[in-house]
């Protein structure tokens, strides 16, 4: 089979030959359809230390199952989180971490959803927006941004704005749903929010924190790190919250899987649209990394072995 691998840090990125791995207890081997690229990984590559297996969200068949597996038989068309080697032909997913997909989604829609969605749907509930308050999501284009805007409107918010690196993204998220759209750069964010949804941290965190109303709240999931200064919290009497789905999808499993029905049922109903920015083939796989690197894509990026 095909896979993506790198050697050092930075890459590059090449495909080479491997044999196709066999599924251990409790893992489904499945052949990949289509693979989900996203910022944590592309960091990864950039910012390890030691090379990493390029894992993530898969989509596929199941071509095999290893002992203990109850849930699923070969033949069977699944999506989850794989965090060995996802980038390629064949990959192994945990029983654990595997949803199925549902009649009317195709592998595209499966890997849009099965983490960008949870992870846009958990930042929302760990900001606990009650009916009618405003809601603001910094990298509103991204995999993530696009959909938790249209989940922010889904769920009754009563203003709903994206903020984005380029200008040039404004239509694209108001088509999402938003009522306005504002650059990172901007002198001022609009009227203050209720809850901002942030995915971008760093020094972004400042802006971000200074766009909450009094008593709002930051739901900060971002891998790009940042400080927070206490005053600026007390003054408004504001809250920043760390939210981490590794934790849900470990820790609270029955959670979980409430949330990928939630999310599925939402598609199925149309009211959460996956969009795709681009597809690439596994040789092209720096051609996606560098779509996500540079902030250029307007929605989800996807490799297609």
């Amino acid at each position: 089979m095909r896979r993506v691998r790198y050697e050092s840090t930075g890459g590059p990125l090449f495909v080479e030959e491997a044999p196709v791995p066999e599924p251990g207890p409790g893992e489904l081997l499945v052949r990949c359809a289509a693979v989900g690229v996203t910022l944590p990984v592309v960091r990864k590559v950039t910012e390890a230390a030691e090379p990493i297996a390029l894992g993530g969200e898969i989509a596929g068949e199941v071509v095999a199952v290893g002992e203990g597996v109850t849930r699923f038989r070969p033949g069977e068309r699944v999506t989850g989180l794989c965090f060995g080697h996802g980038y390629a032909d064949f990959a192994l997913l945990h029983e654990a971490m595997a949803t199925p997909v549902p009649d009317g989604a195709d592998a595209v829609d499966a890997v849009a959803l099965v983490r960008s969605g949870l992870v846009a749907y958990g930042a929302l509930e760990a900001a606990r927006p009650a009916p009618g308050e405003s809601v603001l999501v910094t990298a509103a284009a991204s995999g993530v941004g696009h959909l938790a805007v249209q989940l922010a409107r889904a769920r009754g918010a009563g203003r709903v704005v994206g903020a984005v690196s380029d200008p040039g993204k404004a239509d694209f998220v108001r088509s999402l749903g938003a009522d306005d759209c504002v650059a990172y750069d901007d002198g001022s964010w609009g009227d203050p929010v209720d809850c901002v949804l942030d995915a971008v941290g760093g020094d972004l965190l400042t802006p971000a924190l200074a766009a909450l109303a009094p008593h709002g709240r930051l739901v900060a999931y971002s891998s790009g790190g940042g400080t927070v200064q206490a005053y600026d919290l007390l003054v408004g009497a504001k809250s920043v919250i760390g939210f981490q789905m590794a934790l849900i999808a470990r820790g609270r499993p029955d959670l979980y899987e409430q949330w990928r029905r939630e999310l599925w049922r939402l598609f199925a109903e149309g009211a959460l649209k996956p969009q795709v920015h681009a597809e690439f083939a596994l040789e092209d796989a720096a051609k996606a990394h560098e779509a996500i690197g540079t902030r250029a894509n307007l929605g989800k990026v996807v490799l297609r072995p």
